[in-house]
């Protein structure tokens, strides 16, 4: 499990089937850097989230048969961000 801040939300008109309907995240982490995860839990920009990823993903997204392998099991309801 990795800890990030979402950010915008990122919409697709075109995907593959194996997305689904899924909404996506783009999330940031500490040093900036950006992922895309599947967003089940419904953030918001701006929450610390903490995430799933490899096989662990497609559970947390629900639907073990969504093609992910980064997916947001939940918000992190208090973060001091130099905490880590």
């Amino acid at each position: 499990m990795d800890i990030y801040q979402a950010d915008k939300t990122l919409v697709c008109t075109s995907r593959v089937p194996g997305l689904k309907q899924t909404s996506l995240r783009i999330l940031r982490n500490k040093m900036g850097n950006k992922v895309v995860a599947t967003d089940p839990v419904g953030v918001r920009e701006g929450n610390w989230v903490f995430t799933a990823s490899g096989s662990a993903a497609r559970f947390a997204a629900g639907d073990f048969e969504v093609l992910t392998d980064l997916t947001i099991a939940g918000i992190i309801d208090n973060w001091d961000e130099s905490a880590g």
